[in-house]
């Protein structure tokens, strides 16, 4: 589990089910320009299938979250190859988390 983006608003968590953990600083890891965005890039997998992951939104102003897996995980990992390509402000980065955050629907439980 990465946190990629912390900042008052939202919370976004990349969750990697089926891969093994990948400490700060090795390859695979690029942090982008905003402030704790970080994009993490699997290996190659060619030849092997691809990990199960996903990302976790958290809305910290209305306290729900959204679980993206799937077919939505892969659309949100395109957006963050884009913002790896083209370093987002953070307006940007927070408008296109805004429309993530309207699918949340699960209130946020402390464990």
């Amino acid at each position: 589990m990465h946190t990629l983006y912390d900042s008052d608003t939202f919370v976004v968590v990349h969750i990697l089910a089926q891969a093994p953990s990948l400490p700060a600083g090795l390859p695979g890891v690029a942090q982008l320009g905003i402030e704790g965005l970080v994009a993490t890039s699997a290996p190659d997998t060619a030849a092997h299938q691809m990990p199960r992951h996903g990302f976790e939104i958290v809305d910290k102003r209305s306290g729900k979250e959204v679980y993206l897996d799937g077919s939505w995980a892969e659309l949100f990992q395109q957006q963050i190859h884009a913002w790896q390509r083209n370093t987002p402000t953070q307006e940007e980065v927070e408008d296109t988390l805004e429309g993530y955050a309207t699918l949340a629907q699960t209130p946020v439980a402390v464990h």
